[in-house]
């Protein structure tokens, strides 16, 4: 009886620990600082689960991000109205919407905008999700311009700064 006690409830527990998992809400952008283009190119990465689940409540209870358009698009422009990239002064780059798609298991949105001449630093603004769910986690990483920074969206914080100033490039 013991044994028979014991696996019941490590199966709940592993079921349990599996269920909470999977309640973690995140996503990962990053935003390239492309030199071949010049440039500054945005790939929002979700969940697609998350997704599915998103739209139904943002949008209607019968949404399907997997096979319709229109639905893909509303939640891109969603994602485009949730995402910002300022200057170190504060003015908003005009981000122009690339595209989207369903790879696998995640729904991909791009966008992307010419790197202004002069940019001393970014301010970024990541919000998606975030109305729906409190606990969503947006994870930014900013590459081509250094080491890789790596931001991160949560509980409270809506902007995060990001400078350039003080790197050196580095040719050997």
């Amino acid at each position: 009886m013991f044994m028979l006690t014991a696996t019941v409830l490590v199966g709940a527990a592993s079921y349990s620990t599996a269920l909470q998992a999977h309640q973690i809400k995140a996503a990962i952008t990053t935003v390239l600082f492309n030199p071949r283009t010049e440039n500054i190119e945005v790939m929002h990465r979700f969940n697609l689960h998350d997704a599915e689940h998103a739209v139904k409540a943002l949008f209607d209870k019968h949404a399907d991000i997997m096979d319709d358009v229109e639905t893909q698009q509303h939640f891109a422009d969603y994602v485009a109205r949730h995402f910002a990239i300022l200057n170190a002064a504060g003015e908003p780059l005009t981000l122009a919407d690339v595209g989207f798609e369903v790879e696998g298991k995640h729904f991909w949105v791009y966008q992307e905008t010419a790197e202004p001449p002069v940019l001393e630093g970014v301010k970024i603004r990541h919000d998606a999700l975030r109305d729906l769910w409190p606990k969503q986690v947006n994870t930014l990483n900013v590459e081509g311009k250094g080491d890789i920074k790596t931001l991160t969206f949560a509980d409270s914080v809506n902007l995060l700064e990001v400078s350039f100033s003080s790197q050196i490039s580095d040719h050997h």
